[in-house]
């Protein structure tokens, strides 16, 4: 039984590439593909945006779909608008108006 476990160790211990029977390449070997969540999307999104950096604008949006994005420019809105209110000390409602040039009802 102990010549099974070893073998059992010894195949799962050393990853082989499927196709090749090389083994796997390491983690610091292999190119790093970076993930983004739909925050940091939005950030880059509308920072990009505000710079009319319009590269940035299109690599920012190939990170997450389009729905998520929307949503995460959605929440950076409503977080800015609420931290502008307490800063200036006025309604959300307000800020958001001043903002979009719209008189304050």
């Amino acid at each position: 039984m102990s010549g099974t476990m070893a073998r059992f160790r010894k195949l799962f211990s050393r990853p082989r590439s499927a196709e090749s029977g090389d083994p796997a390449p390491s983690a610091e070997s292999r190119p790093k593909k970076q993930t983004h969540n739909l925050f940091e999307a939005a950030a880059a999104y509308v920072a990009a945006g505000v710079e009319d950096d319009q590269d940035g604008v299109d690599e920012a949006a190939a990170w997450v779909s389009p729905e998520a994005l929307s949503f995460g420019v959605n929440e950076l809105a409503c977080r800015a608008v609420i931290a502008l209110a307490r800063e200036r000390d006025e309604s959300p409602t307000a800020v958001a108006r001043t903002l979009l040039g719209l008189p304050v009802a």
